[in-house]
């Protein structure tokens, strides 16, 4: 791998502009880097570039962004049509496709194949085995996970997970670049579910559970952890912001590969996963959601 000081300031391309697609763009622009932002869907870029208008707008509203730093972020993200085009003079590559083992290793094979060879490549997943996700890439020494979490221009942590392959000198650079984003990294190594998915999704399932059984209202549950434990957000509420397919599927994910029953998929969500209440982005889950 070469010298890294040349791409400190290389673009970074992010391929996805979902959920979380859109939010590390945002932050990758706010921290002054050009941003390519790639969706195989028209209409999902052109919903992940809204978005990041709203948010930005919405932090100048808060006092909380100045008003020539959302201008200028705005100006440094560029949509790409194609993925070749947006990875084409990357410094950093970020996959924040959907949780589809097979989808994820065969954009790394295109990316690999357009992008610079001393560029960072990262998958975004929250629980997908990074390696096996570069088991078919010709040099997985320079793959590695950076988990950002929801909502990306807001939540601070960033988990930078090293597979068995990954050199040393890329996990410095995933542990790097995390900062100079503003965010706090924590070093995982390559396990299902890692650190965080698999303690969030344990509370997560316990707490699906607790209202299958009628233990005590979603509401009620949520302040539980709010105000017992001082969690920001109950673990419903967190669950409806994630999306409940997005759970179901990690949860059923970690059951295949951990085993036992802590990580079985409650029948609740399953049902409500099948009726398409899969949280806010459907404007219902455990509450109902107008935005």
């Amino acid at each position: 791998m070469s010298d890294t000081s040349s791409q400190t300031r290389a673009p970074v391309a992010v391929l996805g502009a979902g959920t979380m697609g859109h939010g590390i763009a945002q932050v990758s622009a706010q921290a002054g880097r050009p941003v390519m932002l790639h969706d195989p869907s028209p209409e999902a870029l052109e919903g992940g570039l809204r978005r990041i208008r709203a948010n930005l707008e919405k932090g100048v509203e808060l006092g909380k962004v100045d008003p020539a730093e959302r201008d200028g972020a705005l100006e440094r993200i560029r949509p790409a049509g194609t993925l070749q085009e947006a990875v084409a003079g990357a410094g950093v590559v970020i996959e924040a496709a959907p949780e589809r083992m097979e989808l994820k290793r065969s954009l790394f094979r295109q990316v690999e194949a357009a992008a610079p060879e001393d560029a960072l490549l990262a998958t975004n997943t929250s629980s997908l085995s990074v390696d096996e996700i570069a088991r078919e890439l010709d040099h997985p020494q320079r793959f590695l996970g950076l988990h950002f979490f929801n909502p990306v221009h807001i939540m601070a942590l960033v988990e930078v997970v090293h597979g068995p392959r990954t050199a040393d000198e890329t996990r410095e650079r995933g542990v790097a670049f995390a900062r100079e984003l503003g965010k706090e990294p924590i070093v995982v190594r390559d396990s299902p579910g890692f650190a965080s998915s698999r303690l969030g999704v344990a509370l997560g399932l316990e707490a699906i559970r607790m209202v299958e059984e009628d233990v005590a209202s979603p509401r009620d549950i949520d302040q539980a952890m709010e105000l017992g434990y001082r969690h920001p957000m109950g673990p419903l509420r967190l669950t409806d912001l994630i999306g409940l397919d997005v759970r179901l599927g990690i949860a059923e994910y970690l059951h295949e590969t951990l085993g036992g029953e802590r990580f079985r998929p409650p029948e609740l969500l399953k049902r409500m996963v099948a009726e398409g209440k899969l949280g806010r982005k459907s404007g219902q889950g455990f509450y109902e959601w107008d935005d």
